[in-house]
């Protein structure tokens, strides 16, 4: 399933992830978090690059846009308590990247696929959250309405590869899509709904493997 080097990076990368929790909760380790939080996804770039020489062209650039923007906005995102328009900002760093990620998705869809389906069940996953959200959001309403409609679609581009690449790829991609639409959820509920206990880790946590299961998913495209 994972080669050699995918399986070193693992352990080095869940470490990273480790370091970020530890010093995301202790504020005597607050400057360690600066450079903890954005190196998950700035080793999984390192990964990318150093083990995609194989895929086209089209999806190796694409894909390391998203990463980029995805570190862009975990640094934005890392300065809201100083301004909010850092977690504007942030949020279309993510709005970009999960354009981009659609992008990639979209080049290996089964037209065979309806995606009446799933959007009609995202579609209702989206409505329940926002049922929480609504009322809370102020002048945030429009581009968080905006940011979850990319979300579910990234989330359904990444179900329409389905049977169109290898099923390892296929299901690391999903999965990573499934887990990144939780964690922008519990980061939406935490902050205009009501604050919730160890939000920062089940944030990060599912963060960190979204991103994880749909680069190395991605990677598996090699020899399709």
């Amino acid at each position: 399933m994972l080669t050699s080097t995918e399986k070193q990076f693992s352990i080095l990368f869940f470490c990273i992830v480790l370091i970020e929790l530890v010093t995301g909760s202790m504020a005597s380790l607050s400057a360690l978090h600066y450079i903890a939080k954005p190196a998950i996804v700035i080793s999984l770039i390192v990964l990318f690059l150093k083990t995609s020489e194989s895929l086209p062209a089209a999806i190796k650039n694409v894909t390391l846009l998203a990463l980029i923007f995805s570190v862009l906005g975990d640094i934005l995102l890392m300065f809201v308590d100083r301004s909010p328009h850092f977690f504007a900002l942030g949020l279309v760093a993510f709005l970009t990247a999960h354009v981009m990620y659609i992008v990639i998705f979209l080049k290996h869809r089964n037209p065979q696929k309806s995606p009446l389906g799933i959007i009609t069940l995202f579609l209702l996953y989206g409505a329940s959250v926002f049922y929480f959200l609504n009322g809370n959001l102020g002048e945030m309403l429009i581009p968080v309405i905006i940011y979850m409609l990319a979300i579910l679609g990234m989330a359904t581009a990444a179900y329409l590869r389905k049977d169109k690449v290898n099923i390892l790829s296929y299901g690391l991609v999903f999965l990573g899509a499934l887990f990144f639409l939780i964690s922008d959820s519990i980061l939406a509920v935490n902050k205009f709904y009501e604050p919730l206990s160890y939000s920062n880790i089940s944030i990060m946590v599912t963060y960190a493997l979204a991103q994880y299961l749909i680069v190395i998913g991605i990677l598996k495209l090699k020899g399709h």
